[in-house]
């Protein structure tokens, strides 16, 4: 029976996460083979020149036109993490308590299987939904160095790794709430409203000083929000980022053996 839960879930989502990366894979693919093409526009470095803020906003590091600035405004602030996020906390959302609610999660709990191993079977689905996405996403920017957008292999390997953690840990953040509370909507809106804050707070902190002090606690700092796309994922990043994940998990797993299942 072992793994027979995490394959269930994985099946039930096989159409969502297919179509969410090759959608991605497409846009990546379209962002990847413009970039010769723009790359010596200076009308898009003056869109954000003389406006931090906007650069901000935008996810841009440095010049629009430079691989690294490109890559963050068109994908790794922005898009990437929101495919990623729709995936894991949809699904964070659903694997507990969208399930008690449409009385599936009984005929689960029925399987000889403990509740703990139950709920890592989940979690371990939710770190399969979320890298999908990404590596596809790494393969057409590594595919990109053919259309004159180099990046070395080591910082985009480390960025794709942030992207991934960062969505797993605000999936298991869903899951801790659709956990403690059998209320998929609430899940829902918790790790989403935490997670457009995270989002806030990393892309101000460069221009707004009493926002500046607030980017330790945002998981996309930590993740796209401070150059990794250039200098790679730090190691602090990953301890961070990681703890995360393990103590969400370990929440998850205390409340789920003490919860009620309908």
């Amino acid at each position: 029976m072992r793994g027979d839960v995490a394959r269930l879930d994985l099946r039930l989502r096989r159409r969502s996460i297919i179509w969410y990366t090759v959608g991605l894979g497409a846009y990546a693919f379209l962002i990847v083979g413009l970039y010769p093409a723009f790359k010596s526009d200076d009308s898009l470095d003056a869109l954000t020149r003389g406006n931090a803020t906007l650069s901000a906003l935008f996810g841009a590091t440095g010049s629009l036109t430079s691989p690294d600035g490109w890559l963050n405004a068109n994908i790794y602030a922005n898009f990437l993490p929101l495919f990623v996020l729709l995936t894991t906390i949809g699904y964070g959302a659903e694997a507990v308590a969208g399930q008690d609610e449409s009385n599936v999660l009984g005929l689960v709990a029925t399987l000889p299987v403990r509740r703990r191993d139950i709920l890592l079977e989940k979690a371990a689905a939710l770190v399969v939904l979320a890298l999908p996405i990404a590596l596809v996403t790494m393969a057409f920017v590594v595919v990109g160095r053919a259309f004159e957008l180099r990046l070395a292999l080591g910082p985009v390997t480390g960025v794709t790794a942030g992207v991934v953690l960062l969505g797993v840990d605000f999936g298991l953040l869903a899951l801790v709430v659709g956990v403690a509370s059998g209320n998929r909507g609430r899940a829902l809106g918790v790790a989403g409203g935490v997670a457009a804050a995270s989002y806030v707070i990393s892309s101000l902190a460069p221009v707004v000083g009493w926002v500046r002090p607030l980017r330790f606690a945002s998981l996309f700092f930590y993740s796209v929000g401070n150059g990794q796309l250039v200098r790679g994922l730090s190691v602090t990043a990953l301890v961070v980022l990681v703890a995360v994940a393990v103590v969400l998990a370990s929440l998850a797993t205390v409340a789920f053996e003490r919860s009620d299942v309908h």
